[in-house]
């Protein structure tokens, strides 16, 4: 192709064009600047420096000075919520919402954030009218997410299934499997065993690996007196995830007593402690082995372990079963290690949730601080090595 001399003009020409688009936009954004009230750039400085309260003092001072600068209004109440002010925040947004002169799209981004103001306030019902308002527009998606929060928060179980299965994205099959659990639980509290049977056969079609499921449909069968049946219910969880046998150990040991079965129990627990190292797991074998055995032997079975997974908690169990070995005159000295070890060991013995790192002394199948399921291990959270 041949090159022409004369398009050489057109560069010119063209940077000139481009110079002149930038000059206009720099023109409209300082004029567009100087509209606004000087405190919004306070604010603004506020919010860079992680100064909220200063910020919100800020923006408040340029909603008086003008009052139709809308995306403040949206910052305004965004940063009322987070502090917790959620009248002041209903109100910045209820005011939007009621203005005829604000664009659908801006209307519908105000009654959204209403809606999450409510939530935010424990008024689930008022939050609950809003997102199903906002189901029939462009904020669908949004709008069933914040449902599906409210339904948990309701513990309205059939109803958090039905939009669950709306949001593959949100709430995987996980999550729908512990909503048929919450089902099934309720269910068992009402002696309701069939139905309780068949939201736990939904749960494990949804999640085979539901541990829950397991621990639930063994119950069920004890409630029935069907021993045998809760045993297999109860040993599936190895296969599941076997570090969620320390929660089953107990329900196996009693299975096993009714069942006139206790040595089997006691080699089947001791196995899955052997194999899954769990300081709830030992301390059932711990009991059974002084039930059926004696303190020499129940000792025997702590130190070993000890050794073998060095923990304080252990050391707790291994001080506990020396005192009831001990003569009298050693006894106080062990008690007063014991109580020592225990002062630490009752604060770090807690459950914590691997999503936030909320610690509880009870296990949790939803996080009562972030929400989320299945976060907490069933091993306690201080189950350190000892340093050697």
């Amino acid at each position: 192709m041949e090159f022409e001399y004369w398009e050489l003009l057109l560069c010119p020409l063209f940077f000139g064009m481009g110079w002149l688009a930038a000059r206009i936009d720099i023109k409209h954004l300082v004029r567009e600047s100087r509209a606004l009230p000087r405190s919004y750039f306070q604010g603004l400085n506020f919010l860079l420096n992680e100064q909220q309260d200063r910020a919100v003092e800020a923006f408040v001072e340029a909603v008086k000075i003008d009052p139709q600068t809308v995306e403040l209004h949206f910052t305004l109440g965004s940063l009322f919520r987070r502090r917790g002010e959620t009248e002041r925040a209903i109100r910045m947004h209820q005011n939007l919402v009621e203005r005829d002169d604000l664009p659908q799209d801006l209307k519908l981004q105000a009654m959204a954030e209403l809606g999450q103001d409510f939530l935010k306030a424990g008024l689930l019902d008022r939050a609950e009218a809003i997102f199903e308002q906002l189901r029939s527009t462009d904020l669908n998606e949004e709008a069933k997410r914040s449902l599906l929060e409210i339904y948990q928060l309701e513990k309205d179980w059939e109803r958090a299934i039905t939009i669950a299965e709306e949001l593959p994205d949100v709430a995987t099959h996980k999550e729908i499997a512990e909503y048929y659990c919450e089902l099934a639980a309720a269910a068992l509290i009402r002696s309701r065993l069939d139905e309780a049977s068949e939201y736990l056969r939904t749960a494990l079609e949804k999640n085979r690996q539901c541990v829950r499921a397991s621990l639930l449909q063994g119950d069920i069968e004890v409630s029935r007196e069907c021993y045998d049946e809760a045993i297999a219910c109860w040993q599936r969880i190895e296969r599941q995830d076997p570090a969620f046998l320390a929660l089953a150990a107990n329900r196996l040991l009693d299975a096993f007593r009714k069942l006139d079965r206790r040595d089997e129990g006691a080699q089947l627990l001791r196995g899955y402690l052997e194999r899954y190292p769990s300081f709830d797991l030992l301390n059932v074998v711990f009991q059974l082995v002084l039930e059926s055995e004696d303190a020499e032997a129940a000792y025997v079975l702590v130190r070993d372990e000890l050794k073998r997974n060095p923990t304080l908690l252990g050391l707790d169990k291994l001080v506990e079963a020396r005192v009831l070995m001990a003569m009298p005159e050693m006894r106080v000295d062990l008690d007063l290690a014991k109580s020592i070890i225990q002062g630490y060991t009752r604060r770090l013995a807690r459950y914590r949730c691997d999503s936030c790192g909320f610690k509880a002394r009870q296990f949790y199948w939803r996080c009562p601080a972030c929400g989320d399921w299945e976060t907490y291990s069933p091993k306690r959270s201080e189950e350190f090595e000892l340093m050697p």
